[in-house]
Order: structure tokens, then sequence, then C-alpha cells
């Protein structure tokens, strides 16, 4: 997956891309030429049927031996049937060959592209909009498949039509045949020029779409504020004012494509008018078979008429090429964490952690960890605490590896992390965190996420470890309920119970729980601490506490402040050092006697 960023035209770039489709590239292309042969046959044959009518037994057919008349008509409304049931034929096989290799391209597309995004670092998605990749993931590929849909064989279409068409002219008035070919160069120059101009245009166009699939994801999820501060005319606003830009950027955008097809129609005349006259002057002066006259007429407009497609196929490529650029850039992004190449099996690991002399900075520069060293030991219960902004959630990040440390080491059972597969890390660490995230869908899947295909009986005594179990058998359908987007059907409590409940299933040696009662009332801490107490029982439990009382029984308890470590040690012992950690305690138990005297 550590792909280089590549380079170069995207066309280059997605045919690099699409070589595993050479094969079904080559066969599309096949029935598209074979196609366009056999629906460049009629005006061959209309002149066979003038030779006919003109000629009588000195036509083709009648050189050929058929003297009698009747006898070449039939003949040649036979071979007219066989040229149009095989064009049919052919323009219904490459129709579903394209459109085919279109699905299967979109399909492997997308695909690659989401799975390269999920193994990208976490500080990637920081610096990104979920509607600016949620625009490439979907919209970009799809306008892709449009042109491999439609616009892919109508090129191949039209340079079939050139060659076959223009080999014919030349066979049967050579003198002329130039003058079909006059509007040939104008025709590919305009279209590069075009080629041009519309280029940045399409990508000002893709930029806007990823701008309002920003907008609309934010203000989807975020739809419970917008409406507790009547803010839906003023978010109504946003995206018209976006919506807009991108109708702006669209009207520039077709101004120039629309203007491309009646102005190669004003250059196709030329050609046509030239081959009219001059051919018909060679007919008249008996230098040229009336039939073979009939021929170039019809040929000529077969021959120049089609080029006017041009335009729609360019527009089609240009909006193509934008979007193939946005999608190979992103399978371009370089992974900045990779994996280690050793195995550390669930089993094998006793679950001691370690934090050797860190630092950590994130990338644009702030330091957040500053030289600190904790211990981890398997088995036992250790608290961190601190003011907002001393490192806390930060070390998190750096146990289960989201991130890299600037300098020093995060050991595993004596490993760097950076040596072991981050598969094993994160199995190895059940995360409970205060920002619970709950999927689409029913209660027993969000439990099994992560542990799918276990039996219910194993989701059910998970949920009764977490004290969930009761409140999910009084949900309308139980284990079976829908829960809604992020969990919106329940409440923060029991969103923290189910998030439990998971953890608890996953059996991890290593339990980070990430001020995981801070969002809750009393009552519902207390059943949550309960749990925690209960799950904690025989594996290493990190604790990232708000509510100092429920880490009072901790085996250990840092300190943090500035991302740096300035007290450690048990409960008791901290409260009479009379520090940092004691002035923590006494404000929240003086809230707390306040309130309760207050009452």
């Amino acid at each position: 997956m550590d792909k280089p960023k590549d380079s170069g035209h995207p066309f280059v770039r997605l045919l690099n891309y699409a070589s595993a489709y050479k094969r079904r590239v080559a066969l599309a292309t096949l029935y598209s030429v074979l196609g366009k042969i056999f629906d460049i046959m009629p005006p061959v044959l209309i002149g066979v049927a003038v030779d006919i009518v003109v000629q009588r037994q000195d036509s083709l057919l009648g050189r050929l031996g058929v003297a009698d008349l009747t006898h070449q008509l039939l003949i040649l409304g036979f071979i007219t049937l066989i040229v149009w049931i095989l064009e049919s034929l052919f323009e219904y096989i490459q129709r579903v060959h394209w459109r085919n290799l279109a699905q299967s391209m979109q399909h492997d597309l997308r695909v690659d592209a989401y799975d390269h995004v999920q193994h990208l670092e976490l500080a990637y998605f920081e610096d990104q909009s979920t509607g600016g990749l949620m625009a490439v993931l979907n919209d970009d590929i799809n306008q892709l498949e449009r042109f491999l849909d439609i616009g892919a064989s109508d090129v191949v279409q039209i340079v079939t039509t050139i060659v076959v068409i223009g080999s014919i002219f030349f066979l049967v008035a050579p003198s002329i045949a130039w003058m079909a070919a006059i509007p040939m160069p104008f025709i590919i120059w305009g279209s590069m020029r075009f080629q041009r101009l519309l280029a940045p245009r399409y990508s000002e166009v893709r930029e806007q779409v990823s701008m309002i699939n920003h907008h609309l994801s934010n203000s989807l999820s975020g739809i419970a504020t917008i409406k507790s501060f009547t803010a839906e005319d003023y978010e109504a606003e946003r995206l018209r004012i976006e919506s807009s830009e991108y109708v702006e950027r669209n009207r520039r955008a077709i101004i120039l494509s629309s203007a491309f097809t009646p102005l190669i129609r004003m250059v196709i005349v030329s050609g046509f008018i030239a081959i009219t006259v001059a051919g018909g002057q060679l007919a008249l002066n008996g230098n040229l078979d009336v039939g073979a006259f009939s021929v170039l007429v019809f040929m000529t407009q077969r021959l120049l008429w089609p080029l006017t497609k041009l335009g729609e196929t360019f527009d089609l490529y240009q909006r193509a090429m934008a979007s193939t650029k946005r999608i190979l850039d992103l399978l371009g992004i370089r992974r900045k964490i990779n994996d280690g190449d050793m195995a550390l099996p669930i089993a094998a690991i006793r679950g001691d952690m370690r934090l050797d002399d860190v630092s950590f900075c994130y990338s644009d520069g702030r330091e957040i960890i500053k030289g600190l060293t904790l211990d981890f030991p398997a088995g036992d219960t250790v608290a961190i605490v601190g003011a907002t902004g001393a490192g806390k959630s930060t070390v998190i990040k750096l146990l289960l590896r989201y991130y890299d440390v600037t300098s020093g080491r995060v050991l595993l059972d004596g490993y760097d992390l950076r040596e072991l597969k981050q598969a094993d890390i994160r199995n190895a660490i059940g995360l409970v965190s205060q920002d619970v995230f709950l999927f689409h869908g029913t209660v027993r899947e969000n439990i099994a996420y992560g542990s799918q295909d276990v039996p219910d009986h194993l989701i059910v005594e998970a949920a009764k470890i977490a004290e969930a179990h009761q409140f999910i058998s009084e949900l309308p359908q139980g284990y079976d309920t829908v829960v809604g987007e992020r969990g919106q059907k329940l409440s923060g409590g029991q969103r923290q119970r189910l998030s439990i409940a998971r953890a608890v299933l996953t059996d991890p040696p290593i339990l980070v729980l990430d001020e995981a009662t801070s969002s809750v009332d009393n009552e519902t801490e207390a059943a949550i601490q309960r749990s925690l107490e209960r799950i904690a029982v025989g594996r290493t439990t990190i604790v990232i506490a708000h509510r100092l009382s429920t880490i009072r029984n901790a085996d250990m308890i840092y300190v943090l402040q500035n991302g740096q470590l300035r007290e450690s040690g048990g409960h008791d012992a901290l409260v009479h050092f009379n520090g940092l950690y004691a002035t923590l305690w006494r404000v929240q138990t003086g809230e707390r006697m306040l309130a309760q005297a207050g009452g």
C-alpha cells in the first residue's frame, strides 16, 4: 500500500493502473471497431444499388458474373441484411463489454481507494474533510465510469471511421480523397486547444464538488446543533452560496465546451462542399462512376459528421481526467506509519507497556510530549490525570500507534511498537473512549463489531458484564434494535455501556479507558465503574481520568502538565504530597460539597 505519488498525464496514469484490464480493453475495442466497420457499410451498399440501376449488366455484381438484375438486387438485399445483423450484434456486444468494463474498473478503483485511505495514519484524516474524501471516493469515480461507459467507445469508433473511410476514398477516387481530409488538421488542432482550455475549468468544478460534499457532511452530522441554535436558514444560505459557485464554475466550462461542436461543424462543411463539387465534376465528365460518386457523398457525411461528437466526447474526457487525477493522487499518498515485520499473537502478550523518554510533535510543530517516561506494568491499573492540554489523550494515541513518536520509544512487552504489526498492537488493546462511535445498525452488530461471527451467548454475556443487558432487553426489539446513525437513539450512558461491552467481547490483554465516564450522570457512572472494575481484573488497565474519584484505587497515578510528568504515586500519597494532584482533588471534592450544601 505504500505507493509513490505518481506524476504525468492522468490518462497515462490511468492506463498504468488499468494494466490488469488489457485483455478486456482489447476485446471491447475490437468489438467497437467491427461494429463501426459494419455501420459504415450501408453507404457502400447504396453505391452498389445505384451502380446496378445505372450500369445494369455492367455493374460491379454484373462484372462478377451475376447478369440478371433481379438476382443482383436480391443478392444486394441479402448482403444488406447480413451487414445490418452484424452491425447490430457488434453494437450490442461492444456496449455490454464497455459498460461491464466501466463497472469493474469503477468497483476496483473505489475499493482500492477506500482500502488505501483506511490504512493511512490518523494524522491524515485530521487534515482532511470527510466531504472531500466522499467526493473522490464516490463522485469522481462515478465521473470516470461515465467516460468509460460512453466516451471510450466513441473515441475508438471515430478513429475507426477515419481509417476505414479514408481507405475507401483513396481506393475509389484517389485524386480528390485529400479534399475530405482538409478539415482534419483543423479539427485535431481545435480539439487539443479546447482540451487545454477545458482541463483547468473542470478541475475547478471537481474541487467545488468537494466543498459542497464537505458542507453537507458537516451539516448533517451536526443537525442537532443546527436545530438547537435555530441555524437552519443560516446553513441553507451557506449551501446556496457553495452551490451557486458550483453552478458558476460549471457555467464557465459549459460556455467553452458547448462552442466546440458548432465550430467543428463549420470546418466540416468545407470538406463536404469540396467533395460534392469536385466529385460531381468528375462524375459529369465521365471520370467517376455515378455509384462511386454516391459512395463518396455519403461517406463524406459518415466521415466528417461523427467528428461533431468530439465536443461531447472531449467534455466527458476532460471531466473524467479531472476526476482521475484526484483519484490517483489519493491512491498515490504515501503512508507515513508503516507496519513492522514482527508478529505478536494476542495469546503471547503479557500486557506490559512503557513510554521510554518519549517526545512528540504534531506536523505543525507543536510539541505536546516532552521527554516522558511512563510504566504500565502487566496486570496493573494505571491512571493518567492532568488539566486539559496536558497530553493525556496524546499518550493514548501513541500507545495505539496512531502516531509515531518524534523521539524515544513506546514498548509493548519490550518490543518497540515500530517493529510490530499494527493489527497485533490494536488487537491487544481495547479502547473505551469518551467519544463513543456506534454504527447505524443493531445493538447486536455494534457489540460484535470487530469480533464478527461470535455466538449470541457471548454477546449477551459481554452486555451483562457491561451492565447493558437490562436496558437492551427493554428496547423495542432488544438486541435487534437499530441504534440509528452514531447511536443517536440511545442515551450517552447507554452508548458508553455498549462501547464497554464491545471491548469486553474482544477480551484484550490491555484495556484503555479514555475518560469513559466523563459525560454521564452519577448513577450511570457508578454502573459503568462497577463494570470497569470487573473487566479490569487480570489485565493491564490504563485510565485517562477526569473524575479523580474513579481512580482512587489505581496501582499508580501519573500527573501530567504540559506534556511532562510532574507527580506519580498512589492516591493517598499524592494527596498527602499536597502538589498538583492534591489541588485537583480539593477542587473536585470542594465543588461536590458545595453542590451538596446548595441542594
